[in-house]
């Protein structure tokens, strides 16, 4: 009787605790990303006098105006004369201090003719990506452990495409003319990591043998490309 008494009660203690982790696990993942505010704003300054939230000092709520929450520019084309014939004009928590603690930030991406926004990932953001003006091929790639399986498609102006968070992900302009698209990410600051350059042109360099051996490469076409990329 004692072991029964016994037996019921650890039953009933591994049901309660469930709940509780799945709970636990739910505020990992909201944990994961931007942190809700919990307040009206936390608008981001320099000055290390204040709170800190999510690496930014807030501002005085009473010093705070209408300028902490405004950009003025996306209007203006970017410069798309460069290596890949692309310029992407970010809007962050860096130009808009009123962004801090608010989980999204706008760009602006301007393509020419055949350029191209190269493979890249966004490690704490998803984006949605609009068209405005002509063409795009885009993709992005899903995980080793999905087969890395290429999500691609052809867009026009009016078509839009989401790029999960961390996923690898590109577009390039298919047409004879300029393009523009806007894209939204689900972070103040969701960073971006240029595959090429992440690999090519580290600081400190990576050991050629490794990346010769990665991409199944001779050592000497992957110091070619180091050098091209500046990491040697």
């Amino acid at each position: 009787m004692h072991n029964k008494f016994r037996a019921s009660i650890i039953m009933m203690v591994s049901q309660s605790l469930i709940p509780i982790a799945i709970i636990s696990l739910v505020i990992s993942f909201a944990n994961a990303y931007d942190p809700s505010p919990l307040q009206d704003f936390c608008v981001a300054i320099d000055d290390l006098k204040g709170v800190s939230v999510n690496g930014k000092f807030c501002k005085d709520p009473k010093r705070v105006d209408a300028k902490d929450f405004f950009f003025s520019g996306l209007n203006v084309p970017g410069n798309t004369d460069n290596q890949v014939g692309s310029n992407v004009t970010t809007v962050n928590v860096d130009q808009i201090p009123g962004l801090n603690t608010m989980g999204i930030s706008l760009v602006r991406i301007d393509y020419a003719p055949h350029g191209q926004n190269p493979p890249h990932t966004h490690p704490r953001g998803t984006e949605i990506l609009v068209v405005v003006k002509g063409t795009l091929y885009v993709g992005f790639v899903s995980s080793n452990q999905d087969n890395n399986r290429l999500f691609a498609k052809v867009l026009h102006p009016g078509d839009v495409f989401v790029f999960p968070i961390g996923m690898i992900h590109f577009q390039i302009n298919i047409g004879k003319i300029p393009a523009v698209a806007f894209a939204g990410l689900s972070s103040q600051n969701a960073g971006v990591i240029t595959i090429a350059n992440a690999v090519f042109g580290s600081n400190p360099p990576i050991y050629p043998e490794l990346l010769a051996r990665a991409f199944q490469l001779d050592a000497s076409v992957v110091k070619e490309l180091q050098a091209k990329f500046g990491s040697i």
